[in-house]
């Protein structure tokens, strides 16, 4: 069996994404402390990287995100999400933080966004991921 590797395609402090080839979606690890502009700027690449590889699915780890970012709830919800969906977004899988105030921050932005049908949250990484693959 041959391994396959994620490929890397963006990489800064607060923000790891990938490109899962075996399983044929994005895979965006945040990463500590986050703010509207570093939501936002991410948030952006997602969008540019969706639409350079024609994917339709994103496994969106928070896992490993601190504190809160609700000033970027809103911009997410109403801007960015719809966008995304307008690009080709089918399935977005979002994985909690453990941080109490980014939970609520995602929260806050879902309760944003006028079109849920394709987003899903979930407690870890493999039933998100088994979500997508359903999907």
């Amino acid at each position: 069996m041959k391994l396959v590797r994620n490929e890397i395609l963006h990489r800064q402090s607060n923000i790891l994404i990938e490109f899962d080839h075996a399983e044929g979606w994005l895979y965006v690890n945040w990463r500590g402390y986050q703010n509207y502009d570093t939501v936002v700027t991410g948030c952006e690449k997602i969008l540019e990287l969706l639409l350079e590889t024609n994917c339709t699915k994103v496994l969106n780890d928070n896992t490993n995100v601190e504190g809160i970012w609700s000033g970027a709830s809103k911009w997410v919800g109403t801007d960015w999400l719809p966008r995304m969906q307008a690009a080709g977004l089918e399935c977005f899988a979002w994985v909690y933080s453990p941080s109490t105030f980014s939970r609520l921050s995602t929260d806050k932005t879902l309760s944003c966004t006028e079109d849920l049908s394709f987003i899903k949250t979930f407690e870890d990484i493999e039933a998100a991921s088994d979500w997508l693959r359903a999907c």
